[in-house]
Formats: structure tokens, sequence, C-alpha cells
């Protein structure tokens, strides 16, 4: 089985005319060739332009859309400086060196979030499993009224206390394994806080309401009061937000166990449901880009089409008065074209026009 991967090293500067263009096409022969792991050596290039940059942007969007990665190492200060100035450092995987590309990279990361996660499940379910610790799950009632059911050290505030720091947690959690699974449309900030401020105020619930009828009537009543006007696109958000709901409230009861046995279970169940196929496909798009003059500002409409995980085929070039170039675009279908043709607009593209490719029947 022939290797995917391939190192390359270039000795000269990455400019225009001849080595730029020359080293571009040495990337794409090799990915048609079946290189998908490449890694640039950028160690003995001491200079690069607009034409350089323009061959790593394009041998990086082939390579992912041919399911490969293109990385780069021992990049140097005044190269490093040009990625940064086209906002193309974070789009690139930098290393320091070839030893360190071809290394094994252990997501240790997502390991610690493993284990930490794993501690916290286990940790509630003992907590609400422990005989010793009877207080622990119960719901007592500090509000008003006698608590004749809890002896935990502290007092009752205390406990409370330990509820919503266990409801913050859950939330946190959940929102974290969350955020993954949805790469094409990442949560929102508030939407995050959101989930997580739901988990806490679900326990808050059921510590007011205690044994207390009237005051779960005297919620009910004022929940009715509150108006939410945020659109929730996702039907799975809407979901999650009850699900949250739910673990806050057994988490205000005192119902460790349940707690920790649920919040496992929905985060194993998200890593699932990510892994399940789908039958979203891309979208396909043409789109004509005419410059404000002659030149064409290629290297920084690609660097966007890089930064918006966008695949991108050039496809006509016309020189005129007015230079312009049709590109064959694949991206998902949730890509705002008002928001990508604000940031095309903003780099000296006078207009956009977007067709679909099945009207441009050749």
């Amino acid at each position: 089985m022939k290797d995917t991967r391939l190192v390359l090293s270039p000795h000269e500067p990455l400019v225009e005319p001849g080595a730029a263009e020359q080293f571009e096409r040495q990337i794409q022969a090799l990915l048609a060739d079946g290189r998908r792991q490449l890694v640039i050596d950028l160690s003995g290039v001491g200079r690069i332009d607009e034409a350089g940059i323009r061959a790593l942007v394009r041998g990086h969007t082939t390579a992912r859309r041919l399911g490969g990665t293109l990385r780069l190492v021992a990049v140097n200060p005044d190269v490093r400086a040009f990625l940064h100035a086209s906002r193309l450092d974070t789009v690139f995987p930098i290393l320091d060196s070839v030893e360190d590309a071809e290394a094994r990279e252990w997501p240790w990361r997502t390991l610690v979030l493993a284990g930490a996660g794993v501690a916290f499940c286990l940790g509630l379910l003992w907590a609400g499993q422990e005989p010793s610790g009877p207080s622990l799950t119960s719901p007592g009632d500090f509000l008003g009224g006698a608590d004749t059911t809890t002896t935990f050290p502290g007092g009752q505030p205390f406990l409370a206390l330990i509820k919503l720091v266990v409801a913050t947690a859950i939330g946190l959690l959940v929102t974290t394994i969350h955020r993954p699974t949805l790469r094409d449309k990442p949560l929102s900030r508030s939407m995050e806080q959101a989930q997580t401020l739901l988990c806490v105020s679900g326990a808050m619930v059921m510590i007011i309401i205690g044994n207390s009828v009237a005051r779960a009537f005297g919620i009910a009543g004022a929940a009715t009061i509150i108006r939410f006007r945020t659109p929730v696109e996702d039907p799975k958000d809407i979901t999650i937000l009850f699900l949250l709901m739910g673990l806050g409230m057994s988490t205000g009861l005192g119902a460790f166990a349940v707690a920790g046995l649920g919040t496992a279970f929905l985060c194993v169940l998200l890593l699932i449901l990510e892994r399940l196929p789908t039958d979203q496909r891309p979208q396909t798009m043409m789109a004509e880009l005419v410059a404000e003059g002659r030149d064409f500002p290629t290297v920084a409409v690609e660097s966007i089409f890089a930064r918006n995980s966008i695949d991108f085929e050039p496809r006509d070039v016309s020189q005129g008065k007015e230079a312009s170039v049709k590109y064959h675009l694949t991206f998902h279908k949730r890509m705002l074209l008002d928001e990508l043709t604000a940031q095309l607009t903003a780099t000296g593209v006078k207009s956009v026009a977007w067709k679909n490719p099945k009207k441009n029947a050749r």
C-alpha cells in the first residue's frame, strides 16, 4: 500500500514568476497521485509573495477536499508575518519541525476532558448511592417551615450551594460536548451560556419549591410572564435545553445519582449521534467576481474561501478594464451568501454574482 505521507522541502523563494507556479503544480500533482498527508518544510524558503500564498491556499483546499491535510513546518519570521498579514496563520497547521509533524499527535485536551467528565459523573453516582450521606439526597426546605430530614454540615444553605455548583458543572460539561457536534454552525456565546444557566435555573426552581405545593403553583404562574423571543433554529438545541432543565431539576432535588447517570448518558448519546451518517450534501455554486480594476485580488479572495472552509476551483479568468474570475465553490448549505459577499467585497471586489451551476450548461 502506497504511503500517502510526503515531505516537500523547497529551497528557493516562493515568488512570482516561476517558482511559486511550479510549486503549486507540484502540490496538485502529488495530491492527484494519491498523497494525502503533505508536510511543507519551509526552512529553505526565505521569502514568499502572493503567488506562493496562492499555491499553499489551493493545496490546502484540495487536500481538505480529498480528506487529507497540508501542514507547514519551520516557518521563518518573515514568512510567518506574511501569513499573518493574509490572516492565514490560523488556517494552516504550523509546527516547529518535520519530526513534530510526523509524530503521532495525542489529543491531550480531549483525554483530560473525558477523564474529568467520567470522574465527575462517577462522583455524582457515588454521592447519590453513599449510605453514609443520606442528607445529600434529601430535598429539605430552608426557605420556611421545619426541616426534620437534613443533617448536612453547614445547613441547608450550604447544601443548596453545592446543588447549584453541581448544576453549573453539568451545564458546562454538556455544552462542551455539544459544541464540537456543531461544526457547520457553531453555537453562539449567548446560547452556550443559556444552556448552562437553564440547568442552574432548574436546580434553583426545585430548591425553592421543596415540599411546598403552593410554591410550585407560584413559580408556574411567574413562568407564564416570561416570553422568550430568541429563535432556536436547530430542533436538537431545543431538546438539549429541555434535557438540561431536567438534569438541573434532578440536581435541585438532591438526586445526584440520577443527575450523574443522566449527564453521562446525554454526553455519550451526543457523541454517537454526531457519528451517525447524514444525508446533508454540500451546496455547489458558481460565483463570478469582478474586481474594481485590472488587478484581481486573488490571494485575498482565496484566503477568504480557505478561512470559511470553502472548496474552490477557478474556472474562467477575464482580463479587461475590470478583471473577473468565475469560481466553482462547494460549501455547507448553512453558509450565508450575504455574509460571504460582504467579506469578498471588502477585498477590492466590485461585485459578486451567484449562480446555480446546473443552469450553466456547457
